[in-house]
């Protein structure tokens, strides 16, 4: 990589402060969300960003559009736009994905000013407004990074290709998993794929793997009686209780530890809870509550299904009950290596950039990054950010769009 070129495209980065503001304010500006909250999808917002791009020196023939069908919605389509610069290597590619929806922002009384307009503080460069962070700072550094190769007349190293997709917040099926199934030809074996939507303050953890996540619905019944004669009956909510407590004891069955993930075990937490009768002196005869399974990678979903299986028969033997089980969610996936390309690359652009070490994390949240690990591609975490998403007044930094533009530029140019 030519270090003179570098300098030049890092400095043209930061002069486009006002361009990332303006972007910024683009975006926010139109509510992206997906129908099950209540939105009309991403069509407009993608239409504002690709006219953006258009107007800052890019051409038409550089975008590809994978449109996923959704009667839902007034477009009737989810929108998942690609970008594609060619670079010297034609036969490689480093693939940069943000996904365009947001969620709702909530209580409104619990925001300072309206969430779907920007508010930006010079002083400490604090970009305020609903998606801003999630996943706008990522989307916006990748498109920074890319504009300043094209002012600059730079060609980068291989084919950079930012990808712009729907539906990540509501489970991808219309975006990532739609292109996995429908369109898995345009990802490349030893492409490089980063995805700037997750990270730390000082932008030093790569994720690259994730727990496996089962969410359960557990429904328990029983025989519903009067408080005075619960001999008569079968408490529901009693076995329910019991089943709460046996399942969440599978963390001492499940021990083993990683010091990838925080925390290091395997997690099986009763969380929502259904209510069940109306007035204190009645046994329920039916009663309902989730369990969020988060369990570690070397342990695959069928063997945690079966110990369930056998703790859920106890509960019915004992009780005298019956107990249907339903996956809410269900996802599993293999680890990237740490010493893969993408997390060596990445880990080489930190540090000759910013001097920072990066650090390999796992993660027990779910991303799209675990739906490219089951089609077999290698693909990395990463962003500078305080993780403020899906929060009242939530944020980002500009400097921090500034500084992981300017990592992404330098993975472009090596």
């Amino acid at each position: 990589m030519n270090q003179n070129n570098f300098e030049c495209v890092k400095n043209e980065i930061f002069g486009l402060k006002s361009k990332i503001l303006e972007l910024q304010e683009i975006l926010t500006s139109i509510p992206a969300m997906a129908p099950e909250s209540g939105g009309n999808g991403e069509s407009e917002k993608c239409a504002a960003l690709k006219k953006f791009l258009l107007n800052e020196g890019f051409n038409e023939s550089q975008f590809s559009e994978f449109n996923c069908q959704d009667s839902r919605v007034s477009s009737g389509v989810r929108p998942n736009l690609i970008l594609t610069v060619e670079g010297k290597n034609t036969q490689q590619s480093v693939w940069v994905m943000a996904h365009l929806d947001v969620v709702p922002p909530g209580d409104l009384s619990k925001w300072n000013g309206n969430p779907w307009k920007v508010r930006f503080d010079e002083n400490s460069g604090k970009i305020t407004g609903r998606g801003v962070e999630d996943n706008q700072q990522g989307l916006v550094s990748g498109v920074t990074a890319l504009l300043a190769l094209v002012k600059k007349n730079v060609t980068p190293s291989c084919n950079v290709k930012l990808l712009f997709m729907a539906d990540e917040e509501f489970g991808s099926e219309y975006g990532i998993k739609f292109l996995l199934k429908e369109h898995k030809e345009i990802f490349g074996q030893n492409d490089l794929i980063i995805i700037p939507d997750g990270g730390d303050s000082k932008g030093e953890t790569i994720e690259v793997a994730e727990k496996n996540i089962l969410w359960l619905k557990v429904h328990v019944t029983g025989e519903q009686t009067h408080g005075s004669m619960p001999h008569k009956g079968k408490n529901a909510f009693l076995a329910g209780c019991a089943l709460a407590v046996l399942l969440n004891d599978m963390e001492n069955f499940f021990d083993r530890k990683d010091s990838l993930f925080s925390p290091p075990y395997s997690t099986f937490q009763p969380t929502k809870k259904e209510s069940n009768v109306e007035t204190v002196n009645i046994i329920p005869g039916d009663d309902v509550f989730y369990v969020d399974c988060r369990i570690l990678p070397c342990y695959t979903l069928d063997t945690v299904r079966n110990e369930i299986k056998s703790r859920v028969r106890q509960i019915e033997e004992k009780f005298g009950v019956k107990v249907d089980l339903e996956e809410v969610q269900a996802q599993q996936s293999p680890a990237t290596s740490v010493n893969s390309p993408v997390v060596e690359k990445l880990s080489k652009a930190l540090l000759e950039t910013h001097g920072i070490k990066a650090r390999p994390v796992g993660i027990g949240g779910g991303t799209v990054g675990a739906e490219l690990r089951n089609y077999g591609f290698d693909a990395a975490i990463w962003s500078t950010m305080d993780e403020v998403c899906h929060q009242p007044e939530e944020y980002c930094f500009i400097q921090n769009i500034i500084k992981d533009a300017q990592t992404l530029a330098w993975v472009f140019m090596s």
